[in-house]
């Protein structure tokens, strides 16, 4: 009996049915949101419409606050700072776009008007290279199996092309949506900068005062860790662009430039990222020469090894102790629940899920010691 009622203590004692209460009314909450969600269609679309900002926002937050913060500690008034910080990378950009957006335009819109083409070069060079190799013998049956289970491709690509062009209608609502985001973009970060920290402190007050402290902890260690990601993948990918870019240059790859924004672009989802972008650069090198192909592997290896010897290590540090098979999940599953900003995201939203599930542990390991520690042994927090 002393058993059973040390472990009821254990798990809560009698709060333990409070909680399980509270559980089961969440559930038939879910439910009942199930079959009357049609009655949250307007707060969907004003969350679908502040969310690409906000998410913006955050991310600029993280990477200029700080440059704020070192700003302040030359005497330099927090508010005039986030001015003339904003005010300076919205020069640089601009000037940038000038100075690039013909070049950039001309690449994009050859290689688009091209990449049929080389996509066609490509399929008949590695037929060329079947046909004159060992697998000779079996490519008619394997082109005859392939045009069997897959001839309906181009219809169905076809279909899903025309649905997507049904589907945006309005140009001009698409416009606007973009416009409001980019002017309420900036006025969010400005406030983030200004009265981020405040803002973090009244939220901590939400809670009661027991919890503060652990709340607190949370919160810090959240923004270590998301924060110490964003700004360590952004710039590890930028990285990576430009050395790409140089590489490019030297080997004379054609849309040397595009090519690399790709790169800095896909670079952000870690692991897939890089697969994704030696895609089309691997197909131009081929269709150029096989020696162009020999060129770009030894770019890439190059590049690889110097992201993942000395900029990933150094601008990324230990701060976030993934393993890469984790990793690879929560992007594939990301990624299938929300899509390409699932992928982008997936890791910061997974490690506030871990600092979360951390304290969580935590707070089972303490209450293990306390009931049965003594008699079948303590954990050993670190």
């Amino acid at each position: 009996m002393e058993t059973e009622s040390r472990f009821l203590r254990f798990i809560g004692g009698k709060r333990i049915f409070y909680i399980l209460a509270f559980f089961i009314l969440i559930g038939i909450v879910i439910y009942i949101y199930n079959k009357i969600s049609f009655i949250f269609y307007p707060l969907e679309v004003i969350l679908s419409t502040i969310a690409p900002p906000v998410i913006l926002a955050f991310i600029a937050y993280y990477l200029l606050n700080p440059v704020v913060d070192l700003l302040e500690k030359f005497r330099i008034k927090r508010i005039w700072g986030i001015i003339v910080l904003i005010l300076a990378i919205s020069g640089v950009l601009t000037g940038i776009i000038l100075l690039t957006a013909p070049s950039i335009e001309a690449q994009i819109k050859d290689l688009v008007k091209n990449f049929p083409d080389l996509l066609k070069q490509f399929g008949n060079s590695m037929t060329g290279w079947v046909q004159n190799s060992f697998l000779a013998p079996y490519y008619d049956e394997g082109y005859n199996w392939v045009m069997d289970r897959f001839s309906d491709i181009p219809q169905l690509i076809g279909t899903s092309i025309s649905d997507g062009f049904q589907g945006v209608q309005n140009v001009a609502s698409t416009v606007t949506n973009t416009i409001v985001n980019l002017i309420t973009f900036p006025i969010i970060l400005f406030f983030l900068l200004k009265d981020g920290k405040e803002f973090q402190h009244y939220v901590i007050k939400v809670f009661p005062p027991k919890f503060r402290t652990d709340t607190k902890q949370i919160f810090h260690n959240i923004d270590n860790q998301v924060g110490s990601y964003i700004q360590g993948q952004i710039i590890v990918a930028s990285v990576i662009g430009i050395l790409l870019f140089i590489g490019y240059l030297i080997i004379g790859l054609d849309y040397a430039f595009t090519l690399a924004i790709i790169a800095a672009v896909t670079n952000v989802i870690p692991y897939l990222g890089p697969m994704i972008a030696i895609i089309p650069a691997a197909i131009i090198a081929i269709v150029d020469s096989p020696f162009m192909l020999i060129k770009l592997a030894i770019v890439w290896v190059v590049v690889q090894f110097l992201e993942g010897n000395f900029v990933s290590p150094n601008i990324m540090g230990k701060t976030m102790k993934i393993h890469p098979l984790t990793i690879i999940l929560v992007l594939l599953i990301a990624g299938n629940l929300f899509g390409v900003v699932g992928m982008i995201l997936g890791i910061p939203g997974y490690a506030i899920v871990r600092v979360i599930g951390s304290y969580i542990f935590l707070k089972f390991q303490q209450r293990y010691n306390k009931y049965y520690g003594e008699d079948h042994g303590k954990y050993e927090i670190e």
